[in-house]
């Protein structure tokens, strides 16, 4: 169920969306909204266009149909209307960046030179790092931080300019149960702030309690709905082409596959091996 009413104004719209490489169509008709407080997570297997789209909402590849806009304008790279948190990557212990430097580079690293000291942007950093959980770490080496750590920072540094959109891709890859709910909380946190939130992942379990709808990117085509609209066997088997049985069982998602997608490597609530870039 939205959390939103319908005189909100998105953050950000999609309408006739469509990407093609050459002859290649990605996708193509896509029509979304994401609302200020709304979180739509982004699912799809390898190659259907999640990272695609990921790419053209940062301004980074241009649609070929169709309009995409962030708060009622064109995107453009380096927006401070977007934050984004990547996956999660290994940083070399060595790294002598702190994860308050980490921080700092989302309120003045797009500026030439050495950071100046400012008590006003030490506080800002402070306040950051406070919002994540992350105070009793802010000294520590960046790569000396667990991978949830990791993140919790990198959810810092993406909101540190306060966006009206946080874009989160794959943010919980590589994390375990625990590391992953943690994000999810302090990306939740933040969503119930008043962010927009589009979250791309590879299992829809992690984030099942905080989604508000579902962007389901297949081979034959796309769907937009509420996890219990899109979610379903009837509409999975439409998008694959092939029969998928879709099991809702404690809270919890379960998907299978049968027929030509059946020796795909399908884990409980992951959507047809769904995580990789496209």
């Amino acid at each position: 169920m939205s959390r939103v009413g319908a005189a909100d104004a998105p953050a950000l719209s999609l309408r006739g969306a469509g990407l093609r490489y050459g002859e290649h169509e990605v996708w193509s008709g896509l029509d979304l909204d994401v609302h200020p407080g709304e979180l739509v997570a982004v699912l799809g297997p390898n190659g259907s266009g999640k990272t695609s789209l990921v790419r053209a909402v940062l301004g980074q590849q241009p649609l070929t149909s169709g309009r995409l806009e962030v708060r009622g304008r064109p995107p453009r790279a380096g927006s401070s209307e977007i934050g984004y948190v990547p996956q999660q990557r290994l940083i070399d212990p060595m790294t002598p960046l702190r994860a308050r430097d980490l921080v700092r580079q989302g309120l003045d690293g797009h500026r030439w030179g050495v950071p100046l000291p400012s008590r006003r942007v030490r506080a800002r950093v402070d306040e950051l790092l406070a919002s994540v959980g992350a105070t009793a770490y802010g000294d520590v080496p960046v790569g000396l931080l667990s991978g949830g750590e990791q993140q919790r920072v990198r959810v810092a540094q993406a909101v540190a300019t306060d966006p009206a959109l946080l874009l989160c891709d794959e943010p919980l890859l590589s994390l375990d149960l625990a590391h992953q709910r943690e994000v999810v909380s302090v990306i939740d946190a933040r969503r119930r702030a008043g962010t927009a939130v589009l979250f791309v992942t590879h299992e829809i379990n992690p984030v099942l309690d905080v989604v508000d709808k579902v962007l389901y990117l297949a081979p034959a085509g796309h769907r937009v709905g509420t996890p219990d609209e899109v979610l379903t066997t009837a509409s999975l088997t439409e998008l694959y082409g092939t029969r998928v049985e879709v099991l809702h069982h404690a809270g919890r998602v379960l998907i299978a596959a049968t027929g030509a997608q059946a020796d795909h490597d399908c884990h409980p609530g992951q959507a047809l091996a769904a995580g990789g870039a496209a």
